[in-house]
């Protein structure tokens, strides 16, 4: 069985809605032992209200903190192993819900359904942003990847917990946790679905979240691949010294040969340092994993 965890933020007018529509889905498909988590991050209106009269646990924050912090809670108050998230607006079409279990059931550590349609686009420049990070995060995982950051997921509670520490209590949860699980070798499978419209307004902050995802994004790399951030600073460089070559040779310029050189210098003790930051997170590895308990307590 599994638990379905909602993170909520003022969606008073269709939380009861998107309940109904899971428990008529659980009913279609003969699920009986489900439960439905609502966490309300400090809302204003009477979003936990609605959830308590729908039928659902719910938990409330005394204020808002995050949308991040509020998958942890509902994480962690379930008391199935596997967790479904997904939000409160109508964007994510619930019924796939049993398609993405099917896959899970396949092996997979986790399933994500990548958003599509018209509704997924929005404005050109949240399309241009979502593009650069989206190309970031390849970048550090080393694969393409449909969807970073979809909030429609299914997972297991006790896979999801150890990495706790390293997930954002904010919207970019969803895209440190594809990192923690691509960069830790696990198996994760991309379902396409289609994007509803949104009920309600928006609680994401384009320039301010996509700023705090780069943050982490910089992060991810320098813990678990740090030699790559190395190696752009590195390229950056000797891209550097060879336009100082060309315009020495062009303008017959000392100072920029030597500049240049300087640039080669220090490119090959960037990637150097990179080198070394890669020994030092493995033999900090190998320390860790010899200090590790058998078990991990929940």
């Amino acid at each position: 069985m599994f638990s379905v965890i909602i993170p909520a933020y003022n969606e008073e007018s269709v939380i009861e809605i998107t309940i109904d529509q899971l428990k008529k889905i659980f009913m279609q498909n003969e699920i009986s032992d489900a439960e439905i988590i609502l966490v309300d991050d400090g809302s204003s209106d009477k979003t936990s209200e609605a959830a308590d009269k729908a039928g659902a646990v719910t938990i409330r924050h005394p204020h808002n903190i995050g949308y991040g912090r509020s998958l942890k809670d509902g994480i962690l108050a379930a008391k199935h192993d596997t967790i479904i998230i997904t939000d409160a607006d109508g964007t994510y079409p619930l019924e796939m819900i049993p398609v993405l279990l099917n896959e899970y059931k396949k092996g997979f550590n986790m399933v994500v359904g990548a958003r599509q349609g018209e509704n997924y686009d929005e404005s050109f420049k949240k399309k241009i942003l979502r593009l650069i990070l989206k190309k970031l995060v390849e970048f550090t995982a080393g694969r393409k990847i449909p969807d970073i950051n979809s909030g429609l997921r299914v997972f297991s509670r006790k896979e999801v917990l150890p990495y706790f520490s390293k997930l954002c209590d904010t919207f970019s949860f969803t895209t440190s946790l594809t990192l923690a699980y691509m960069m830790n070798g696990k198996f994760v499978s991309y379902l396409p679905i289609t994007y509803n419209k949104r009920e309600g307004k928006t609680k994401v902050r384009l320039f301010r979240d996509s700023v705090r995802t780069l943050q982490f994004i910089v992060e991810a790399i320098l813990f678990y691949n740090p030699i790559k951030i190395f190696i752009v600073f590195s390229s950056g460089l000797l891209a550097a010294a060879f336009l100082n070559f060309i315009l020495s040779f062009i303008f017959r310029l000392t100072i920029t040969f030597y500049l240049g050189l300087g640039c080669i210098l220090i490119s090959i003790l960037m990637f150097g340092l990179g080198l070394i930051s890669v020994q030092l997170k493995h033999i900090l590895s190998s320390d860790s994993g010899k200090n590790k308990p058998d078990d991990i307590s929940t």
